[in-house]
């Protein structure tokens, strides 16, 4: 087994699930003959459609498109794995094994057994593991080449850290502030705290800083790296900012508390943002996962959905959230139970209980695990049932830990008075004492002979993230006759696993608990059947190296999403390429643009609440120059109301989609078309909808609201952006808490505006309609170039790949790959080539070589509030061809070669023809578009160079 064949499964079982999902709906809807007759302008909703359906069949192409990444993706794989195998790169705070130095300076290494190291023994058949954490003692700075040395053939890198620092990051920070407000314990309110904690919040950063540093030593390209609970929250943000590309993931095992809990924490703000930039992040349950989403809503403005958040706008990722229940490897205690000193244990026990019940407890001596709850429940039993006191003993065993703790202590001594009381009530004589109290550690031998023989398990834990221990329980009572029974408490994360093969209990209920004791003793023997037979097929199926792979292949699933969907800044345009292809294009030419923000800027200041901005009377020109040229289709659309499109883009031969495309228009036509799916148009959430964003409205001075037919903006443009980020977030709880419960409407979060829309109405299903229904199939498969320049949101930013497939679709990679190849050997003419028509007829060029994109010296000239733009001949490549220009040595500009056209043949050209597509965002920012131009007056520039490529009669102009 390697990585690459568990890849090349998961791609074939997601093709499969694809294929399923088509195959369904192709065979349940159908659409009657008599709509296919009338033909409808509007796509049909998906109740109607059948299999050879257009829709149905762009979706296969889609699926087939992905399928083709995904193989892409086990081709990079290959050649990257080829070497070597791909690294699990496992940081926790501890290593498995621990170094010791003797009185003679000898080292010795000693591997530690534990739930996370018998966790991942299974996928070292699949991986190469490298474990990195603290080795549990300070090394001199002497040894720790020979101590790192020695961890390294054991797969271990150390990571080392000054006993000050354990005591300020783990000691202080990890379990004195994180583990206790995650497990719902609110920090104390005294005098010097909250100084105390920050100088160990510093430490913790320290400390996580190391660990970082050791994590760069180690990894390469492509590795996973897993990271362990609460001690390293500050990792992923580190890492990320390292490596931008890493694949990160990392896993709570303890509980992930409320959010009104967790926002008590001083530094909530950068541990969440640090979580979000991991690709994964895994939860033992959905309440933990749900907690941490309720948390992502009340302190980010991010956008969220039931199992993701999309953080790239604070530079994170879109974090995908998973619920993966940890299990044990029951194997370990079924074959611990064939042994002899396993057996000679029982029968030992056996004899000792003289035929007495058995109930056990196993905990760590801690206070969450709800120890003198069960001692008090107890005695609450007895009490009732005074004849089970010699029927029966409480055999409890308390595992010591943080002894030197001042609570610690305190907690030991109430145990021990708990203890003295239920004995000192109840022992007798003739049986003895009802509770037998170990306050020690066990062997594992030892441990699976008292699971054996135990008749019930009582676990009281007050709060905890799975607890192990009825797993272990239930596997020891595998073909007893007849099992044991488990109580567990509803506050265990085990709870919603093993519930429907236990008695759930609530430990503050101490009265329920006693009354569960006498229940399971009395249980009769077929229920207990029942119970464990349930509980014994989950634990067995969902076992401890089952998590391991399933939190693997849930971050192999992320990091291949975020692959193919990862926004990074994009270079700037090459002027001169377009340009190229867009004379060269023959057959059919589309252009998208954005009114705002790409034409014209958005406002010019803060007290505007729309824009007032008009084209220029040169830009109009050289717009309708575009969309008149033969061939050509542009597109001008907006998230702003019809009435503001139609006030700036009055008299433009171009299709007009306003309000997020949602309505459309065409040129010259005064009447505004609906692109919404029938299926869509239920406005029943849009009442309450306009109910929050009126009362924010009226609680954030300067927001406004934009009603539109379709969908609703809050708008807090105006707004300081500390108070508007707030408020935004209060929105978003107020929508996803009210009207949109039950509704399918979608929320869309912008930059510094918030979109509740119908479903299915982005700007790509939008767009697609309308071409469909304005171009239709067959102008669409005669696309030769695409441009698209749009400022959108990142759910919108999908569009992006929907242009490039229009041109991938229908043009192969290799053909485009041997142009690109052509026109690099002849740099010279690629910014000046004539159109395949222009040149077969032997006519000149439209634009003189020296005449094009001229670049004038110096820097870019600055543009003020109400000032035009520069001249279109200044582009974003000036220093660079400034550069080449001033190649002489005595500073004067270089000689410029006259270009050599070469004019192929018509019939060649043809037989080699290719498409192209530019996606084009504004600023620089991360975004999936192709290339991105700085500012507005860029794009200006470029359409004007575009227009002087297309030739027109005069009397079009606008005057």
């Amino acid at each position: 087994s390697n990585p690459l064949n568990d890849l090349q499964s998961h791609v074939v079982r997601r093709v499969l699930n694809g294929s399923k999902v088509l195959a369904s709906a192709s065979s349940s809807f159908r659409l009657s003959e008599k709509m296919l007759q009338n033909g409808a302008t509007m796509l049909p909703p998906a109740k109607h459609l059948f299999k050879d359906s257009h829709v149905v069949q762009e979706q296969i192409k889609r699926k087939q498109a992905k399928q083709d990444f995904e193989k892409q993706q086990l081709q990079d794989l290959a050649v990257k794995h080829s070497q070597r195998r791909q690294k699990i790169l496992v940081v926790a705070n501890r290593l498995p094994t621990k170094p010791s130095k003797d009185s003679e300076g000898n080292w010795t290494f000693t591997r530690c057994s534990g739930g996370l190291v018998s966790c991942l023994a299974g996928i070292k058949n699949n991986f190469d593991m490298v474990w990195l954490g603290w080795p549990g003692i300070e090394i001199a700075p002497e040894d720790e080449d020979f101590v790192t040395a020695q961890a390294m053939n054991q797969n271990c890198y150390p990571v080392f850290l000054s006993n000050h620092l354990i005591n300020e990051y783990y000691n202080g920070f990890s379990n004195n502030v994180l583990w206790p407000l995650f497990h719902y314990i609110m920090p104390p309110f005294d005098k010097g705290v909250n100084e105390c904690s920050t100088s160990q919040f510093e430490a913790y950063k320290e400390a996580n800083a190391i660990f970082t540093a050791a994590i760069l030593k180690v990894y390469e390209d492509d590795d996973y790296v897993w990271i362990h609970d609460y001690h390293l929250m500050m990792v992923p943000k580190m890492l990320r900012d390292a490596k931008p590309d890493c694949n990160i993931g990392w896993f709570c095992h303890t509980p992930f508390p409320s959010a009104e809990i967790y926002r008590t924490l001083p530094w909530r703000q950068e541990i969440i943002e640090s979580l979000l930039h991991a690709n994964l992040l895994g939860f033992h349950v959905y309440d933990y996962l749900r907690h941490f989403l309720s948390s992502c809503v009340q302190l980010t403005s991010l956008e969220i959905s039931a199992h993701s958040v999309n953080a790239t706008s604070i530079g994170g990722c879109c974090v995908n959230c998973a619920t993966v229940p940890i299990g044990i490897s029951p194997r370990d205690f079924l074959d611990a139970l064939e042994t002899e000193e396993v057996k000679a244990s029982i029968e030992r026990l056996r004899t000792q209980y003289g035929g007495r019940r058995v109930i056990l407890g196993i905990d760590r001596l801690d206070y969450m695990k709800g120890i003198p709850h069960k001692l008090t429940a107890f005695g609450h039993f007895l009490d009732k049932h005074p004849d089970w006191a010699s029927r029966c003993v409480l055999v409890q065993l308390a595992v010591p830990s943080r002894r030197e703790v001042p609570e610690y202590q305190r907690l030991q001594r109430q145990v021990h008075e708990l203890v003295g009381q239920v004995c000192g009530r109840h022992s007798s004589i003739e049986f003895g004492a009802p509770v037998i109290y170990l306050d020690q550690s066990m062997s594992h031998n030892d441990l699976t002979a008292l699971y054996r023989v135990a008749d019930v398990a009582l676990i009281t834990s007050l709060r905890d993230g799975m607890n192990l221990v009825s797993y272990e329980f239930v596997a020891c009572h595998n073909k007893r006759d007849p099992p044991g029974v488990l109580i567990l408490s509803e506050f265990a994360g085990a709870a919603q696993s093993l519930g429907a093969g236990s008695i759930r209990v609530n430990p503050w209920n101490l009265q329920e608990t006693a009354d569960a004791i006498y229940d399971a003793l009395e249980m009769p023997s077929e229920e207990r059947r029942a119970l464990h037979s349930y509980a014994f097929q989950y634990i067995n199926q969902h076992t401890a190296q089952k998590w391991a792979e399933t939190f693997l292949q849930s971050l192999q699933d992320a990091c291949s999403e975020f692959m193919e969907i990862a926004a990074e800044v994009p270079p700037l345009l090459p002027y001169e390429e377009l340009l190229t292809d867009w004379s060269e294009s023959t057959r059919r030419r589309l252009i998208i643009l954005d009114l705002l923000d790409c034409l014209a800027p958005a406002k010019k200041s803060m007290r505007e609440r729309r824009p007032r901005t008009q084209l220029s009377k040169e830009l109009r020109n050289c717009l309708e120059t575009l969309a008149t040229s033969p061939d050509t289709t542009v597109v001008i659309t907006t998230d702003k109301p019809r009435d503001m499109m139609e006030n700036i883009c009055w008299g433009l031969p171009v299709l007009q989609a306003a309000e997020g495309c949602t309505v459309y228009r065409q040129p010259g036509d005064k009447v505004w078309k609906s692109l919404v799916e029938e299926d869509a148009e239920s406005k029943e959430w849009m009442e309450g909808v306009e109910a929050v964003f009126s009362y924010f409205k009226e609680r954030t001075p300067g927001s406004y609201i934009e009603k539109q037919e379709y969908q609703y903006r809050w708008c807090w443009d105006n707004v300081q952006l500390n108070f508007g980020a707030a408020q935004a977030r209060e929105v978003l709880i107020h929508l996803w808490s009210g009207p949109l419960v039950n509704s399918e409407a979608e929320v869309v979060v912008g930059e510094k505006w918030i979109t509740v829309r119908p479903h299915s109405c982005s700007r790509r299903d939008s767009l697609e309609r309308l071409m469909k229904t304005e171009l239709g199939e067959e102008e669409l498969q005669k696309l030769d170039f695409v441009l698209c320049f749009a400022a959108v949101s990142h759910r919108d930013e999908d569009v992006f790949e929907w242009c490039q497939n229009l041109i991938e679709d229908k043009f192969p990679s290799d053909e485009s790959a041997s142009r690109t190849d052509e026109s690099d050997s002849s740099s010279v003419v690629a910014a000046t080539q004539m159109s395949p028509t222009a040149a077969a007829s032997g006519e000149k060029p439209l634009v003189s070589p020296r005449e094009e994109l001229l670049t004038p010296r110096g820097p870019p000239p600055a543009v003020g509030p109400d000032e035009p733009p520069p001249d279109y001949n200044w582009v974003p490549t000036a220093q660079r061809e400034r550069q080449e220009r001033l190649d002489n040595a005595d500073g004067s500009e270089a000689v410029v070669p006259q270009p050599v056209f070469n004019v192929a043949d018509p019939d060649e050209r043809e037989a080699r023809y290719y498409g192209s597509c530019y996606t084009l965002s504004l600023g620089m920012k991360k975004t999936k578009a192709q290339h991105a131009l700085p500012h507005p007056y860029h794009v200006q520039n470029l359409i004007r160079a575009m227009a002087s490529r297309v030739s027109r009669p005069a009397s079009t102009i606008v005057r």
